[in-house]
């Protein structure tokens, strides 16, 4: 069943229907490229099958290893960085208890999840050793080759500590490695040490790995179920295979944004009602941000909270530069069913709402938005979500990755590469072999 609906209504004041037929022979251009494998990346293009072609056996090594974790620790750490991290992150905070890494043992499903790796900064490493001395620990590191250096260090930090602690043994026992099929520095640790490992599939980049062991282990030690997450984005992979343009949002979406540039909006801010999905931006901003980032092009991805950004970034998105458009993910169906109660002295003088669902109230927040944004000059694309569950964010995983697929062939770049990534490691490398020597 499709719970996405992609509304376009408020985009339709700055793109014409006209405008909007021209770029379907690009979409048609770059949907060829994608099937026949003959763009640029075409060795790039397994996260298009990980939905259909799943490997069973795999699927349940997964699962018994999540129950092996759970069983073993208090904190499950997680080691990895750019998309090592950001999709397992993004899918376990929309599916968790917003303060389930507060509640104790007995409250708790799960272990606590905390993220190391992203990041060199000694202070955070420090408090995290800290914070797990007493605590019982295992560890995921995730690296294709096992050079990156931040989860580099942080994973040689965090193996001495738990050597210390278990024995090389029984560290051996908790440190979980999803790495290179075949070759890397990782590798060749796990192997040394008999760690189990998990496969990064030699054609499938990181920003497009979420639905991979990269993603799917985190994903079973946090209890969701990725299973439904896979079923949802297999739905997506045939409803966006059509080549329909008016049946196809996620390829109607990948023309809007790719007019709208054209047009001089070279922004795009992905937002939200619902601060659970702070990371599903974070992901995102990577995604597109890799992806078309390219030969002096790209639409810069960014993301906002709402309604807590309207209180800092209002003001520029509503009177500043009109170079921006607004994505907003939109969940209809909300769950927590907490109503504002009425109080007699109404010193507050918000009794004018007591009763009405908190809800109710953040929608009329949404819906106020949108129209005075796009009455500023901001065009709107909303993506209406029936239900935050399992499957539908599937949908959306695939969707997104559809699009920055679609989006990068129309710009005319390489969705796949990200060679500028490599001029920041080699001059910080560059310096740190200076200090060595």
């Amino acid at each position: 069943m499709q719970g996405i609906k992609v509304d376009f209504s408020n985009v339709k004041k700055f793109v014409s229907d006209e405008e909007l037929s021209l770029v379907t022979n690009d979409i048609m251009r770059a949907h060829s490229m994608l099937e026949n494998k003959s763009g640029a990346g075409r060795n790039m293009l397994g996260w298009l099958d990980l939905p259909s072609n799943r490997d069973e056996a795999e699927l349940e090594r997964i699962k018994t290893c999540a129950d092996r974790i759970r069983k073993q620790c208090d904190v499950f750490i997680i080691v990895g960085i750019g998309g090592s991290y950001l999709g397992a992150k993004a899918v376990i905070d929309l599916f968790t208890d917003t303060f389930s890494n507060m509640l104790p043992l007995s409250k708790r499903k799960a272990p606590e999840i905390i993220f190391a790796g992203n990041n060199l900064s000694g202070k955070y490493l420090r408090n995290l050793i800290e914070y797990i001395e007493d605590k019982e620990v295992a560890i995921n590191v995730i690296s294709k080759s096992g050079k990156t250096l931040e989860p580099a260090i942080a994973f040689r930090t965090l193996r001495t500590l738990l050597e210390q602690k278990y024995g090389i043994r029984g560290a051996a026992e908790r440190i979980y490695v999803t790495t290179d099929s075949s070759t890397g520095l990782l590798l060749n640790i796990a192997k040394k040490q008999e760690y189990e490992t998990f496969v990064i599939p030699d054609n499938v980049g990181g920003r497009y790995s979420v639905l991979t062991p990269v993603g799917l282990l985190p994903m079973a030690v946090a209890g969701i179920n990725f299973e439904d997450i896979l079923d949802g984005a297999q739905f997506a992979s045939h409803v966006y295979n059509d080549t329909n343009l008016e049946y196809n949002d996620c390829y109607k979406y990948a023309a809007y944004r790719n007019i709208l540039y054209m047009k001089g909006k070279d922004i795009e801010l992905l937002g939200s009602y619902e601060p659970s999905f702070k990371y599903f931006i974070e992901w995102f901003k990577q995604l597109f941000g890799e992806s078309e980032g390219k030969n002096g092009k790209g639409i810069f991805p960014a993301g906002v909270n709402y309604t807590t950004d309207l209180h800092s970034m209002g003001q520029l998105i509503q009177e500043g530069k009109r170079n921006l458009f607004e994505t907003i993910i939109n969940i209809e169906l909300d769950r927590s069913f907490i109503e504002l109660p009425s109080m007699e002295d109404n010193l507050d003088e918000l009794n004018y709402l007591a009763g009405k669902d908190i809800d109710y109230i953040n929608k009329q927040a949404f819906l106020g938005t949108v129209n005075a944004h796009v009455e500023g000059g901001v065009p709107n694309i909303i993506i209406n979500i029936d239900d935050l569950n399992e499957y539908n964010i599937g949908q959306l995983i695939f969707f997104f990755e559809k699009a920055c697929a679609i989006s990068g062939y129309i710009l005319g770049v390489n969705p796949f590469d990200q060679p500028g990534v490599e001029a920041y490691k080699k001059n910080m490398m560059s310096l740190l072999t200076i200090d060595k020597e």
